[in-house]
């Protein structure tokens, strides 16, 4: 999805940076996952009356820098990612009014780092980024990354944290359960929850289907 109210040149030098910065990324934070962040991004500004050219190239470079999730200081790759696109985006010309806003919105969009931001454009990005994490690509991703960090799918004693705490360092499934299911409700913006809403039912179905081929 292209956005409007941007130069498309400019956006075009963006575009081709941020997939290149992109190229050995791991499959949960590819050059796909920024793409579908930029469309939910649009899809969410469109509803929210937020400035589509800020938040599209705030989804746009939100991944220019990243690190591993295992990594110590993972929270604060926003931090990192924010300088990149601030650089980036001053190089390429981009004006002041849309380097501002758009490096803040990076800064702070990270789940991990547990900020809620002011600015519509922030929110708009946060959600876009969340929404990624659910439904069947959400669950794609959660995959990838558990193999990637070579975790057991689940604990064969407690699969779904019925009763116990849900430790996704230890167990690819328990995400669900201390993340995935609790995006909903930290979401900002009605039409990022109602998005959200097929996805998570989705997540259930697939967690229903999982049972009736796991249980003894």
């Amino acid at each position: 999805m292209t956005p409007r109210g941007i130069d498309a040149a400019l956006w075009a030098r963006l575009r081709d940076e941020a997939r290149a910065r992109a190229s050995d990324s791991e499959p949960a934070h590819d050059f796909f996952h920024v793409e579908r962040v930029v469309t939910n991004a649009i899809t969410i500004a469109r509803a929210e009356d937020a400035s589509e050219p800020i938040v599209a190239t705030a989804a746009l470079l939100h991944e220019l820098f990243t690190l591993p999730k295992s990594h110590p200081d993972s929270s604060k790759a926003g931090d990192v990612c924010a300088e990149h696109a601030r650089e980036l985006l001053v190089r390429e010309g981009a004006p002041e009014a849309l380097v501002a806003p758009v490096c803040a919105a990076i800064r702070d969009h990270a789940f991990s780092k547990g900020v809620v931001p002011e600015a519509l454009e922030s929110r708009v990005l946060q959600d876009a980024d969340r929404l990624d994490a659910l439904g069947a690509i959400g669950l794609a991703r959660m995959w990838a990354t558990c193999a990637d960090m070579k975790r057991p799918f689940y604990a064969p004693d407690d699969p779904f944290c019925e009763s116990r705490t849900p430790d996704d360092k230890s167990w690819g499934l328990d995400h669900v359960f201390k993340k995935l299911l609790v995006v909903p409700e930290r979401l900002h913006l009605p039409t990022s929850r109602t998005l959200a809403k097929e996805r998570v039912s989705f997540i259930h179905a697939f967690l229903a289907q999982l049972r009736s081929e796991i249980s003894g």
